[in-house]
């Protein structure tokens, strides 16, 4: 029987293929370079086995041939790659406080009755932007303009997060006013699942964006809040410091940024304000 035009190939037997340590060092430093993700040298397992799914799916032999689909920096190949090696950990109201403190932060901004603008850079499959919105309607009510922008460097979790339906279990941790506020329950074929409400995601824009790009189009408002939590601890120093002085500038006069647990910012010269619990406060320019 002749395969279907366009159906992947039958799987391979790799048992005994193994990734060498020069083309594992070729593949961290593309990945370095193309998305600024610094891999740290002990996961040529870890590696190995996430890219025998595209050896196996593409009917390569070895690492080096699928190196070889790599060499050119336009190839659709390229996002699959991307995909596969990057980490996806979220939840929805993941490091709670930060949702906590947001609102009555954001009041003390004297846009924050006007109209809202926040990023949720490295969204994930949307658990960030929808408990921003959550949070956000809950607290400054429907009329006041909400734009969330949230990005993604990984094309396959931006379409998990635009669709916005997820498992009834991970909503299941939830109070039970967050649920009536944000979700519909699905039914029959869609039992189960839940759907983000209409009137959340519509504040939400999803868009795939690289940090590492020179140009962002992210348009020109300034931001009052930014979240980047969890994606800079993979990146190196000298990214990291790139990446915070962009955030300085995007950020409104006093503007916040969120950061991950374990991303405190250290350096006094980048320009923030530490107000507890990885929240930031942008000061004066960044010298």
């Amino acid at each position: 029987m002749s395969r279907t035009a366009g159906a992947p190939h039958q799987p391979l037997l790799l048992d005994r293929e193994q990734l060498s340590a020069a083309t594992f060092q070729t593949l961290r430093d593309l990945l370095h370079e193309h998305s600024g993700i610094a891999l740290a040298g002990h996961k040529l397992t870890m590696v190995q086995s996430r890219l025998a799914k595209r050896l196996r799916f593409l009917g390569l032999k070895t690492y080096e041939e699928y190196l070889h689909r790599l060499e050119d920096p336009l190839s659709p190949e390229w996002s699959e790659f991307i995909n596969a090696l990057t980490t996806n950990l979220t939840s929805f109201f993941r490091e709670g406080h930060h949702f906590t403190r947001l609102p009555e932060l954001l009041r003390t901004l004297p846009t924050a009755s006007r109209r809202l603008r926040i990023w949720s850079a490295g969204c994930s499959t949307g658990e960030e932007p929808y408990t921003l919105a959550m949070t956000l309607l809950k607290a400054f009510g429907a009329t006041t303009p909400t734009q969330i922008l949230a990005t993604d460097l990984d094309t396959a979790v931006l379409d998990t997060a635009a669709r916005g339906i997820y498992p009834l279990a991970r909503i299941e941790g939830l109070e039970d006013s967050w649920k009536r506020l944000a979700f519909l329950r699905g039914a029959g074929p869609q039992s189960g699942q839940v759907r983000v409400r209409p009137e959340l995601r519509e504040r939400i824009a999803f868009e795939q964006l690289n940090l590492l790009d020179d140009k962002w189009s992210i348009g020109s408002e300034p931001f009052q809040a930014i979240f980047c939590r969890n994606v800079m601890i993979y990146f190196d120093k000298p990214t990291q410091r790139k990446l915070l002085k962009r955030f300085h500038d995007l950020l409104e006069p006093e503007g916040l940024l969120f950061v991950g647990h374990s991303e405190a910012l250290l350096d006094a010269a980048l320009g923030f304000q530490s107000l507890g619990q990885t929240i930031y406060r942008r000061k004066s320019a960044v010298p």
